[in-house]
C-alpha cells in the first residue's frame, strides 16, 4: 500500500489534516440534489510514467475492474464500488451514478487508478502474475527504478523509486526513495541499530527504547481514526446480558494504565467508536472512569454476591468471563490487564489468544464472550458496518451484534444526509444512545508511530486515514536547504 499510493494517483487524496482533496481531479466532485450523481474533471496536464495522458478512460477501466470479482479486487474495494454505474463523458470527465444516497461516497475516489492502455489486454485470470505488478506504471509522484529479491525465496527485500521527473504536483525534492523488508520489528530495529536505514516505517511504543541511537530519528505521532475495543457478546454469556455487569466492567477497567503498559503511553482514551477529538464529532460524552468501588457497588446492588470461591454470581449465573483476542503482543498484554482488573471486582476471567486465521473464524462463528480487537475507520466515519443491527449476521462486522432500533434508524439516516454537520449531529445522537447500552469497553486509540529521518524537513501530517496517509504531502519533503544572500 505505501508502494501504491507513491507510483499511482486517485482522483482525490487525503491531505496532512486526514481531509479529502483533489488530486487527479481539479476540484472536488459536482454532486446533484437527488445526491446520486457524481461528476469528476480531471487534470488535463496530468500523464502517465510512460508519458501518455490519463484520461477518464483509465477512471472507467479501473473501476470496472474493482467491481468485477474475475480481477480479485479486495472485498472492501469491491464493495465501496457495488452497484455503481460509471461512465466517461469526455476524455477529462467521468460521472459516477449511484443507485442509493451515500454521504461518504468521494471518500471511496482515493482509488488508485490503474493505466488502461497497459492492463487492458491482460485477462483477468492473469492480473497477479502481470510483471506490472512488481514494475508499475502510474501518475504518481515516484516511479519504479528496481529491485532485488532474495536468491532463495524470491521474495522482494528492496525496492527503489525515483522522482517522478513530469508529476503534476511538482517534481519531489527527494531523488529517490529506497523501501527494505523485514520479516519482524524487531528484525527492522536491528537494521536501524546497524545503521542499515534511516526511517521506521511503524515502530510499537513499548519498543522506543530499543532503538540505539534515537535521535537519528524524529517520533511522529500521527492520530489515525481506528481504536479498540472490548466487545460483549451476550448471547454467549448469561451475565454480560446483565447491563449492570458490563457497567462494572466498564467502571473496573483502568485504561489509563493499559494505554502506558500496552502503549508506552502512545495513545489516548476514548469512551465512544466516534472518536471525539481525532473526528469532526462531540468528544463531550458521558465516560465510565475508573473506579473499582463503584463497580463492586454496581454489582452487589444488583445482586451479585460472592460464591465459596470468591467469585460472584447471581442465581445460577456466576461471573465468569472469557476473553477472545489475538495472539499479537500488545493485545495479549492489553488481556491479562483486562483479566486483573476485573478480577479484581468478583470476576473470574480467563484469557484465548488465537493466531488471526483461528481468531477470524471465531469472530465468523460469534463464539467468543468478549472480544478484544480493533477497527479501523475513516477520517469521515460511517460507523454502520459495525454497529447496525443488520450486520450481526453471517461476515457483519457488528462483534457486539448490537442492536437498538433508535440507534439503527440514526445510522441509515446519517448515511443519506449529505449535509457534514446534519451529518454529525446524527452522529453525536448515536454515540450517546451507545454509551449509555454498553455494548462495549471502549479502550483507546493508539498512535501511528512514524520513525522520520531526523534530517527529513516538510513533513506536515498530523492526521493519516491508513499509515500510507503519511505520505500525503512528499513532494514538499527535503533534506537540503541552500544558504541565499540578499
Amino acid at each position: 500500500r505505501d508502494l501504491s499510493s507513491l507510483v499511482y494517483s486517485g482522483l482525490y487524496k487525503l491531505n496532512g489534516a486526514g481531509k479529502l482533496e483533489p488530486d487527479l481531479a481539479t476540484t472536488m466532485p459536482e454532486v446533484t440534489s437527488d445526491g446520486l450523481s457524481y461528476s469528476v474533471t480531471i487534470r488535463d496536464d496530468a500523464r502517465w510514467q510512460d508519458g501518455v495522458p490519463v484520461t477518464a478512460d483509465d477512471v472507467v477501466f479501473t473501476v470496472e475492474a474493482a467491481q468485477n470479482p474475475d480481477y480479485g479486487a479486495p472485498l472492501n474495494v469491491r464493495g465501496a464500488f457495488s452497484g455503481i454505474d460509471v461512465k466517461a463523458v469526455s476524455d477529462h470527465v467521468v460521472i459516477f451514478t449511484l443507485r442509493n444516497v451515500y454521504a461518504q461516497f468521494p471518500g471511496n475516489l482515493t482509488l488508485g487508478i490503474l493505466p488502461k492502455h497497459l492492463w487492458e489486454d491482460i485477462k483477468p485470470i492473469n492480473f497477479p502474475l502481470s510483471e506490472l505488478n512488481l514494475k508499475p506504471v502510474g501518475s504518481g509522484p515516484y516511479e519504479f527504478k528496481s529491485l532485488t529479491k532474495d536468491s532463495d525465496t524470491g521474495a522482494v527485500v528492496t525496492y527503489r523509486l525515483q522522482a517522478n521527473q513530469s508529476f503534476y504536483g511538482g517534481r519531489p525534492h527527494l531523488d529517490e526513495l529506497d523501501f527494505k523488508f523485514y520479516g519482524s520489528e524487531d528484525d527492522m530495529i536491528a537494521a536501524f541499530n546497524a545503521n542499515q536505514i534511516d526511517d521506521l516505517s511503524f515502530i510499537s511504543g513499548t519498543n522506543i527504547g530499543k532503538l540505539r541511537f534515537p535521535g537519528r530519528v524524529q517520533v511522529e505521532r500521527l492520530k489515525m481514526p481506528s481504536y479498540f475495543a472490548a466487545f460483549f457478546n451476550q448471547t454467549q454469556s448469561p451475565a454480560l446480558s446483565d447491563k449492570n455487569v458490563r457497567l462494572a466492567l466498564s467502571y473496573a477497567t483502568d485504561r489509563v494504565s493499559i494505554i502506558n503498559a500496552a502503549l508506552g503511553g502512545n495513545g489516548f482514551l476514548i469512551n465512544s467508536p466516534m472518536l471525539g477529538g481525532i473526528l469532526d464529532i462531540n468528544p463531550n460524552v458521558k465516560s465510565y472512569d475508573y473506579d473499582p468501588d463503584q463497580a463492586r457497588a454496581v454489582l452487589q446492588a444488583s445482586g451479585w454476591t460472592p460464591d465459596t470461591d470468591g467469585v460472584l454470581k447471581h442465581g445460577k449465573d456466576r461471573l465468569e468471563i472469557r476473553i477472545t483476542t489475538s495472539d499479537w503482543s500488545e493485545l495479549a498484554t492489553v488481556a491479562d490487564m483486562l483479566k486483573t482488573q476485573w478480577e479484581a471486582v468478583g470476576a473470574r476471567v480467563t484469557v484465548e489468544t488465537l493466531p488471526i486465521t483461528s481468531l477470524q473464524q471465531s469472530i465468523n462463528d460469534r463464539s467468543y464472550q468478549v472480544l478484544l480487537f480493533g477497527v479501523v475507520m475513516t477520517t469521515d466515519p460511517d460507523p454502520f458496518p459495525i454497529w447496525d443491527s443488520s450486520q450481526r449476521e453471517g461476515q457483519g462486522r457488528n462483534f457486539a451484534l448490537y442492536s437498538n432500533k433508535e440507534a439503527d434508524k440514526l445510522l441509515e439516516d446519517a448515511r443519506t444526509t449529505l449535509d457534514p454537520v446534519a451529518r454529525a449531529q446524527k452522529y453525536d445522537t448515536f454515540q450517546d444512545i451507545l454509551i449509555e447500552d454498553i455494548p462495549a469497553v471502549f479502550l483507546y486509540s493508539p498512535h501511528y508511530l512514524y520513525g522520520l529521518d531526523y534530517r527529513v524537513k516538510g513533513f506536515d501530517a498530523t492526521l493519516i486515514g491508513t499509515p500510507s496517509d503519511r505520505f500525503a504531502n512528499v513532494v514538499d519533503w527535503y533534506l537540503n536547504t541552500k544558504r541565499q544572500f540578499k
